[in-house]
């Protein structure tokens, strides 16, 4: 008998099981880039906590386990910034990620807020960029933060979102 994985809004209750995930989950990154003092390593859990509280924060579920995540928060300019879209590396490369996108920017789509999305990733995170640009993101500027890490900066329109959801 399988189970089926479900999306809804994380929970106050779900804080040291996204930290977990968000743990487990960056440790490829932390190794594509010779870097393990990146911040979603080195985040307390209070920080996290306050994530929950003040902005829009999705998981998936197996069964009580949660097994991929999403935040996101829309500033005053409309600007919908999305980040730590994570994904437990036994369910990635099933479509959970591209689910979990797509439901979150609904969310921040639903209340007129969010005018375009922004999200950004390493340059040397393959995968990464092809669920993005799988997903209607396109590049607009990369921002070389040291001699390993070039962050690279997509973003797409609202209405594309709409039309991807009707589709």
């Amino acid at each position: 008998m399988g189970m089926s994985v479900t999306i809804s809004a994380a929970t106050e209750q779900d804080a040291e099981q996204i930290l977990k995930l968000q743990y487990l989950c960056y440790q490829s990154e932390a190794e594509l880039y010779g870097d393990y003092g990146i911040e979603p390593l080195t985040q307390p859990l209070d920080s996290l906590r306050a994530e929950l509280a003040g902005g829009t924060v999705l998981v998936a579920r197996l069964g009580d386990e949660v097994v991929a995540s999403v935040r996101g928060a829309v500033d005053s300019d409309g600007t919908a910034r999305i980040n730590k879209l994570i994904v437990h590396p036994r369910m990635q490369r099933h479509g959970l990620g591209g689910r979990l996108l797509a439901a979150i920017e609904a969310q921040l789509a639903e209340a007129g807020a969010a005018k375009s999305f922004q999200l950004f990733t390493g340059h040397r995170s393959d995968r990464n960029l092809r669920l993005y640009r799988k997903h209607g993101y396109a590049q607009v500027s990369t921002e070389r933060v040291d001699e390993r890490l070039t962050l690279v900066t997509l973003v797409k329109g609202a209405e594309t979102t709409a039309f991807v959801a009707s589709a």
